[in-house]
């Protein structure tokens, strides 16, 4: 992959530049020139960005594994999975394409890393089923699969995720620990301290006020996140608490702001990163 890092070969504390801090489509080069500034290792992509690059910018494979080398970044993570749980009906179509997008994207830039959420609109024992043939499938393209437990759905918790991945047993099937989630969510945390630290497949960072900033939960955590440090929640903590499970995984800054989509993604880059540079020394983790 030319001077870019193998994403399979990232590792804690790797920073990761989330595909939620900026934008959901557009400026895919300013995005990467702006991490390569600030010194992440490689970035998250979500899936139909892909696409769009693909079929309305016509970015051949070679132009956007090129586009990585220039930076010397990795694709590290894709954003997001939904309707994985669903056999038939709209939900199963519209998950088998972007299930395709996904494995495409791994052939083609290395990815090493997925992430589904819920809800799931079927019985448990499907859901389980189910999660499990995804494991297998994306293990065909050398990809692990996360679940992001998120408080408005029925994977609320990191208990509710750890129900699904101990029931499927798939070597490549884990977590995405959010501290957003954690924090405004069951703030539980014997929660976290029983997953399987090597099941954490992604830990995702931000900051924010610990009272939400509107109602609408959803609304809330895609509008008003804050860099590291910024905010109230206790990513000090939250980082020792990942160190003490034996967290392998890079560091991933979702940084979902309105406020910082209006800034220059430079400037949001380094805020992101320099924020949880002094989070990671306060921890002692640097």
């Amino acid at each position: 992959m030319g001077t870019a890092r193998d994403p399979r070969a990232l590792t804690w504390p790797d920073l990761v530049w989330s595909h939620f801090s900026r934008p959901r489509f557009g400026a895919f080069d300013e995005r990467l020139a702006a991490a390569a500034a600030a010194g992440f290792a490689g970035i998250g992509l979500y899936l139909y960005e892909y696409e769009r690059l693909r079929d309305e910018e016509g970015r051949s494979a070679a132009d956007l594994v090129a586009a990585f080398d220039r930076h010397g970044l990795c694709l590290a993570e894709l954003e997001a999975l939904k309707g994985w749980w669903a056999v038939d009906g709209q939900a199963a179509a519209d998950s088998a394409h972007a299930q395709s997008l996904a494995f495409e994207m791994a052939e083609v830039l290395g990815a090493r890393y997925m992430q589904v959420i819920g809800p799931y609109d079927c019985s448990f024992d499907q859901a389980v089923t189910q999660f499990a043939g995804l494991c297998d499938r994306a293990a065909e393209h050398g990809l692990l699969v996360g679940i992001e437990w998120l408080p408005y759905t029925n994977i609320a918790t990191a208990a509710d995720a750890q129900r699904i991945v101990d029931a499927a047993g798939r070597p490549n099937g884990g977590y995405c620990a959010d501290i957003w989630h954690h924090t405004r969510g069951a703030n539980d945390l014997e929660m976290l301290r029983a997953l399987d630290g090597e099941r954490i497949f992604a830990v995702q960072m931000d900051d924010g006020p610990l009272a939400p900033t509107i109602d609408d939960y959803k609304a809330d955590c895609l509008a008003y996140r804050m860099p590291p440090g910024e905010g109230e929640f206790d990513c000090v903590g939250f980082i020792r608490l990942m160190q003490s499970l034996g967290v392998t995984a890079p560091i991933s800054l979702e940084v979902a702001s309105t406020a910082l989509w209006a800034l220059p993604a430079a400037q949001t880059a380094h805020r992101a990163a320099d924020g949880m540079r002094a989070v990671l020394a306060a921890a002692g983790a640097a």
